[in-house]
């Protein structure tokens, strides 16, 4: 099957020598910028969010861009962005995966790997012949709000006979379970390799990948936010509304003479689980003005002068 190569460097608009800060500051800028909870056309804007997302995946990750860089030198000499792959290492069906989020390209190289399990030659001739089906793995990127919410996607499996060279196309539609962790497996019964002499077809387990989110982060049941303090704020106290996935606005109440890595806890805002959510926790750091007018100054010497705060008593 042919392999389309993908410029991840042209998808987040960063130079190839570029650092792991401009990455993943290229990364959110253009995730806020196509998140499908705030683009106006959630069809389009889903498709380009996890392009970026995949991009981000690879690029983000020191020992996969390194892979990565690596394979662009092969390309390159091999004179084009295309390549040929073989199936799944055995079987007499190749399968292509469509609507799992994720490029064949990552799959091919990237990903947890599209394959087939392997035969038990024993058990097939005790069994006098009949041979089910092989298990298929593939994995499934999902938006940090289908994990949350749930839904259902349409997967479409691209069948190839690698004998006779016919093909076919298998729709199978997915139910993503609310509350699902990153890194679980969704088995869709019958639809892995086809049996011998009888026996059942194996089924298609998909392994879900949470998409990175520009403004929150998963760890098992719990969210975390980062967000900046002004000085003022953090010694003063303050009370905003903060943005969850989705658009729903949960208040924050920051207490007085809070400090730069303070986490402020938010029971029951994370992952939704059957045993209970998990908490979301807001990561404060405090910033600084990195310029200011002469009248801010005046005010800015004057707190240094009056203020009986000293850091390095």
């Amino acid at each position: 099957m042919s392999v389309e190569f993908k410029d991840y460097y042209k998808v987040l608009g960063v130079p190839r020598d570029a650092d792991e800060a401009t990455i993943k500051k290229a990364f959110r800028k253009l995730a806020r910028e196509h998140h499908p909870d705030v683009a106006k056309d959630k069809a389009s804007s889903e498709a380009r969010f996890k392009e970026i997302n995949e991009a981000y995946e690879v690029l983000g990750d020191p020992a996969k861009r390194k892979r990565y860089d690596a394979l662009g030198s092969d390309w390159n000499r091999q004179g084009g962005p295309s390549a040929e792959w073989g199936g799944f290492g055995g079987g007499d069906v190749e399968f292509e995966f469509g609507g799992t989020g994720f490029s064949d390209f990552f799959e091919r190289f990237f990903g947890g790997g599209r394959r087939e399990a392997a035969w038990n030659d024993a058990g097939f001739a005790r069994r006098g012949g009949k041979r089910r089906g092989a298990d298929v793995e593939g994995d499934l990127m999902v938006t940090l709000l289908e994990a949350i919410e749930g839904s259902v996607r349409k997967i479409s499996l691209q069948r190839t006979d690698s004998r006779s060279g016919r093909s076919w196309v298998d729709e199978v539609k997915v139910r993503i379970p609310p509350g699902i962790g990153d890194g679980q497996k969704l088995r869709v019964a019958g639809h892995g390799g086809p049996g011998s002499g009888g026996a059942p077809a194996g089924d298609l387990f998909l392994r879900v990948k949470i998409a990175a989110d520009p403004d929150f982060r998963v760890e098992g049941t719990d969210f975390y936010r980062e967000l900046t303090l002004a000085p003022w704020e953090a010694v003063l106290g303050t009370t905003f509304e903060l943005r969850l996935p989705g658009g729903r606005q949960v208040q924050v109440k920051v207490p007085p003479g809070t400090q730069s890595g303070d986490h402020l806890r938010l029971k029951g805002y994370g992952m939704p689980r059957k045993a209970g959510p998990g908490d979301l926790y807001v990561v404060i750091t405090i910033g600084v003005p990195e310029s200011v007018s002469g009248a801010e100054r005046e005010l800015w010497e004057k707190l240094r002068r009056d203020s009986g705060y000293r850091p390095r008593r």
